[in-house]
């Protein structure tokens, strides 16, 4: 029979790995969100023509349409308004007309205007770490964010416990051993 010590230890064991697997998704999922998506809406708000920006622009919709990012909210507790997918989503929809809506004689003051318009709409000025895309934080793993916020605390939670079992199983035998001698 196992020992209540080696038990506590292979459980924590296989919940560090269950995080260790879910931080790892949770990058892969980071990663491939801000290159399919977030890459190319930072290169629609640098783009110095009507042309690039709707180019660009339009990958970034056809992703979150493809990936049904067009509805709905991050949170999974408060639903607090910047996570609002619908509005991201909606911003997003109302540049792309925007700029599909200037004509070929359009003046270059009106494109320079309607540029300058889209990079306000898609990002936001971060005091430290300068121009960033304005996103939903936790979109990249939208639909399944409450199932990803309890992958980490249970496997985080589990883990804790069993690390503090295990830590009081070697203390308890350690002390039987002194008692012993």
């Amino acid at each position: 029979m196992i020992k209540s010590k080696n038990l506590f230890l292979i459980l924590a064991i296989l919940f560090t790995l269950l995080f260790c697997v879910w931080a790892t998704v949770r990058i892969v999922k980071y990663v491939q969100f801000s290159l399919d998506c977030q890459a190319y809406l930072k290169r629609a708000a640098d783009a110095n023509t009507v042309e690039l920006a709707k180019g660009e622009l339009a990958k970034a919709l056809d992703y979150a349409e493809r990936n049904g990012m067009t509805d709905g909210i991050v949170s999974v507790f408060l639903k607090n308004p910047a996570n609002d997918i619908g509005f991201w989503y909606g911003n997003m929809k109302a540049a792309y007309e925007g700029l599909d809506q200037l004509t070929d004689d359009a003046t270059s003051l009106e494109k320079t205007n309607v540029l300058m318009k889209l990079r306000e709409s898609l990002t936001d000025n971060g005091s430290d770490s300068g121009t960033n895309v304005t996103t939903p934080e936790g979109i990249d793993v939208y639909p399944n964010n409450a199932f990803y916020f309890w992958w980490c605390v249970i496997s985080l939670l589990a883990m804790s416990v069993c690390l503090c079992a295990f830590g009081v199983s070697m203390y308890n035998k350690k002390m039987a051993e002194q008692e012993a001698e």
